[in-house]
């Protein structure tokens, strides 16, 4: 089912919704933060068909922005610190685009690199495409993967195909090009309606998967392009190779401009096409608990909607920043102040893919310029230990695996404005409790089902003495603090 046509009518009203490519950076306002109402009926099962590749089971996602990695800008330099994410615990890569960027309507100096202006080119300023294989082939090394982020729903004004295949563009009351929505004016808008288009933009896709070797996509504003594009795509992407596929997009995330009725949350992109979406709603609740804003007791609902909307072993990507979110809502620290690191460790621990934007372990407080040169200030690296237990913990522990059916999240009873909750798979077990306030807060944490068992605390807030507890005794938070606890299965 395609929904192209539901969605062009308002496409031009949809930046303050989407965290995309070319938004001005309108923040949510609480409405939009808010979980869509999922349907009654409990999903089924067997619609959800995407095969996710094995190495993506216990893998975070580490976004690259190359333009600002180093201060080169390229591969080549971005890829000598393939052994530090690689130690950090980094299993899946995400390079923003590469392609050449518009230079027709182009914003700031350098342009946005969702500006395509050759699907099948490499931006001369980050390397060559021989650099880029390199970059890949060192990665799968490491034993990491790659995902390319693809910009399928518009191009540059001065893209080739605005000359090779003008009747690929949608166009306006006067007949000339559009940008999809009003903000965007250094883009213009495709028409999916054209099968020739879709053929050349699936080929386009192959032609990256099999020239150098990437291991899948992360598809920009996908819920702008109709789903049955993308299931066709995904189909030909496996005749090549297992590839993981993540949708900038939220299903349980309403446009504020139409009514609940009006809104249809079922584009269906997880069932065949993707293996994750955005968990933008959930994103937009956090902001707002860590805030003060929303009391944590707001996380219940948003879960139970969640899991209305989609059947166990479906997971959504969780996060603290992307691209989007520095640049135009501002770092962590900025929105969240002392809230930044307990959030963090709620939303790697949460039931979901966590992802770490470039910049994060070096506690970067800075907005990276979206559309000019501006380079990470590494500082080394004072959060690299932190994220680094982190991602180990859930690369490591059998609780915290992705997409397993099998396994069970419980979400604890605990005072106002902490977050206690449990992951579980068989005997084995995850507590994460996190304190969002200024005053200490004591929580209760269950106890083991074995009375010879014992939670090893693996990780706090520094400061805080590690060791086990009795199952009778209550745990202190300190103000903006955060515990995790480990239950082994037993031998």
């Amino acid at each position: 089912m395609t929904l192209l046509p539901f969605f062009r009518p308002w496409a031009a009203l949809l930046a303050p919704l989407l965290l995309g490519a070319c938004q001005s950076g309108t923040k949510p306002t609480a409405e939009t933060e808010t979980t869509a109402q999922a349907p009654a009926a409990a999903p089924d099962s067997l619609a959800f068909a995407v095969r996710h590749p094995a190495w993506a089971g216990n893998a975070t996602i580490y976004q690259v922005n190359v333009r600002q990695y180093t201060p080169a800008g390229t591969f080549r330099a971005a890829e000598k610190d393939l052994p530090r994410l690689q130690k950090m615990g980094v299993g899946i890569l995400w390079l923003m685009p590469i392609n050449p960027i518009g230079r027709s309507h182009r914003k700031g100096t350098l342009g946005s690199a969702y500006s395509v202006r050759d699907y099948r080119a490499v931006n001369p300023d980050l390397g060559t495409l021989a650099d880029l294989q390199h970059y890949v082939n060192t990665a799968h090394g490491l034993g990491m993967h790659v995902i390319l982020d693809w910009v399928a729903n518009h191009t540059a004004w001065d893209s080739n195909l605005t000359t090779e295949h003008p009747d690929w563009y949608t166009r306006d009351a006067k007949g000339n090009f559009r940008p999809p929505v009003a903000d965007w004016q250094d883009v213009i808008d495709l028409d999916y309606s054209k099968p020739a288009l879709r053929e050349y933009m699936t080929q386009s896709m192959v032609y990256w998967v099999k020239t150098v070797g990437l291991d899948g996509y992360r598809c920009d504003v996908a819920g702008l392009v109709p789903t049955d594009f993308w299931n066709d795509t995904r189909r030909e992407l496996e005749k090549v190779k297992p590839v993981f596929m993540l949708a900038e997009w939220d299903e349980l995330f309403p446009p504020t401009f139409i009514s609940r009725k009006e809104f249809d949350p079922n584009t269906r992109l997880l069932e065949k096409a993707f293996d994750a979406t955005y968990a933008l709603s959930l994103h937009g609740l956090l902001d707002s608990i860590g805030r003060g804003q929303k009391p944590t007791a707001e996380l219940a609902r948003y879960l139970a909607a969640e899991r209305r909307m989609y059947p166990p072993g479906v997971n959504l990507m969780t996060f603290t920043s992307t691209h989007d979110i520095n640049a135009w809502d501002g770092s962590e620290y900025e929105r969240l102040g002392p809230n930044a690191l307990p959030e963090a460790v709620l939303t790697t621990l949460w039931p979901g893919i966590p992802m770490l934007y470039n910049g994060q372990e070096a506690a970067m407080k800075k907005r990276l310029r979206f559309f000019d040169k501006d380079t990470i200030p590494w500082n080394n690296y004072p959060l690299q230990g932190f994220y680094t237990t982190l991602l180990q913990l859930k690369k490591q522990h059998p609780a915290l695996r992705n997409f397993d059916a099998t396994s069970t999240f419980k979400l604890l009873p605990s005072p106002a404005h902490t977050v206690l909750f449990e992951r579980q798979k068989g005997a084995a077990a995850v507590v994460v409790a996190v304190n969002l306030s200024d005053q200490p807060q004591q929580v209760q944490l269950p106890a083991p089902p074995l009375p010879d068992q014992l939670y090893q605390r693996l990780f706090t807030t520094v400061g805080q003495e590690k060791g086990g507890f009795n199952p009778a005794s209550s745990v202190t938070l300190w103000p903006h603090g955060y515990q995790v606890w480990e239950r082994k299965a037993e031998k």
